[in-house]
């Protein structure tokens, strides 16, 4: 079947179909259609595109433009099987047999928008990586630990993580767009897509309301944005009625790999419950796509500031040049380079990480050779729910009493003193003061002691 045939079909959409019924929060049958208002086929607005994605005409060229611009349609089009991957990206009858194995294990999901991204002629392309299973996910599986966060072990009801003393996580879904490799919650993926109930919902705002010295609440998942956006609400506007939560921040990688649901609709309802901050997830250059980098416009004229969180990847983004031209782009699109990750020591992902020095590299690359602004924290979140810990290079080469000896970045050595906790008494006697510092004091009105 060639691609243009098989594109066109309608694709089999993976359990996550649970969300598209509303309410149902378990597998079972459901409705056909995704999250939000259903686009009738053949019903497709006209708008012109603009400028699309890298592979967009080559591999996705018969499709319209009203259903290219409509993420309803990206997510009823998720390729969740192999034999669709091997549609459009080339893959011997071993691979295929490979990425089955995986499958079944950890699923494949990817959205038509993400999949036009990537290079198909490419086996070791940065976003083919993030999005198209390995056979390495098995091979070095036992290596790492399926929730290396303890996020049960601080769930202090169903979905919600209470870690850190003024803030908590809400995991809503386990349902994604895309599952990429790289995911720190990995293990919720062979669940089949799920959906908090009202029930589970209302004990974690009951959790909420009666702790007050929590003041910020993370809505993630999955991706919260899976969510219609009326049933988005129905959350965010009960966590806003909380007195003492102050601000509410939403993680979500739609931005990246389906810009398109940063609709008008979703941006008009968060600007209704200010302070909202939006943290997403570009980890390459080429992901900042004209699409992407609209929807981050959308999204900072509603008032939502967003931030990126990148992870560091083995052949993804572990390079000084890399990173430089990931930040300089996210700046240029107005999103703040907030925190570059150690991956996570999730199984399924070993074939990924890269050692901690490569990330203090990588910074160390950046300071001094551009901007501040465009420098992230360079974090681990520490094992068995140690929390994050951020990490810089080292620029103190020797200490002793009142003074320190810095690297700066061009590796040159300065001398600084360095002020002691208490200011040292003042001794008996003074040095003479000379006569320019006697007149300039006198000239301000300060009496000098003879």
């Amino acid at each position: 079947m060639n691609t243009a045939t098989k594109a066109a079909k309608s694709r089999s959409v993976y359990s996550s179909r649970a969300e598209a019924a509303g309410e149902t929060h378990s597998a079972g049958p459901v409705e056909e259609e995704p999250p939000g208002r259903a686009v009738p086929t053949g019903s497709f607005d006209e708008d012109p595109p603009g400028s699309t994605a890298t592979e967009r005409d080559r591999l996705f060229g018969h499709v319209p433009d009203g259903a290219w611009n409509d993420w309803r349609w990206h997510f009823r089009n998720r390729l969740t099987k192999v034999e669709e991957l091997a549609s459009f990206i080339p893959l011997s009858s071993e691979e295929r047999a490979q990425l089955k194995l995986v499958t079944l294990k950890y699923p494949l999901s990817v959205t038509p928008y993400y999949l036009s991204l990537i290079n198909p002629d490419d086996p070791d392309d940065p976003v083919r990586k993030q999005a198209v299973p390995s056979i390495l996910e098995l091979t070095m599986g036992m290596v790492g630990r399926e929730d290396p966060l303890d996020e049960k072990g601080d769930s202090v009801v169903p979905g919600l993580v209470h870690r850190y003393p003024d803030r908590v996580l809400m995991v809503l879904t386990d349902i994604c767009p895309m599952f990429c490799r790289h995911c720190t919650r990995k293990r919720e993926w062979r669940n089949g897509g799920w959906v908090r109930s009202p029930a589970q919902l209302e004990a974690m705002l009951g959790y909420i309301r009666g702790h007050k010295a929590i003041r910020d609440v993370i809505v993630s998942g999955g991706d919260p944005l899976t969510l219609s956006t009326p049933r988005l609400e129905g959350v965010i506007s009960r966590i806003r009625a909380i007195e003492h939560v102050e601000i509410i921040r939403i993680g979500t990688r739609f931005p990246v790999v389906l810009p398109q649901r940063i609709d008008q609709e979703l941006c008009d309802m968060l600007s209704r419950y200010s302070p909202i901050w939006l943290n997403t997830h570009f980890n390459h250059h080429r992901e900042i796509t004209p699409e992407a980098a609209a929807a981050c416009d959308r999204l900072l004229r509603s008032g939502v500031p967003v931030n990126n969180q990148s992870v560091l990847l083995r052949g993804v983004n572990d390079s000084v040049a890399e990173q430089m031209e990931l930040c300089h782009g996210l700046l240029r699109i107005k999103v703040r380079p907030y925190y570059l990750f150690q991956c996570d020591e999730v199984q399924g992902t070993e074939h990924l990480r890269t050692p901690v020095e490569t990330g203090l590299g990588i910074i160390e690359g950046l300071r001094g050779h551009t901007s501040g602004l465009a420098i992230p924290t360079f974090v681990i979140d520490l094992p068995q729910g140690g929390g994050k810990v951020p990490l810089q290079p080292d620029y103190i080469v020797a200490k002793k009493k009142g003074e320190l000896l810095l690297r700066n970045y061009e590796g040159q050595l300065f001398r600084y003193r360095n002020p002691r906790t208490q200011p040292e008494p003042v001794p008996e006697s003074l040095s003479p003061l000379s006569s320019a510092d006697a007149d300039l004091l006198l000239e301000t009105g300060v009496r000098v002691r003879s």
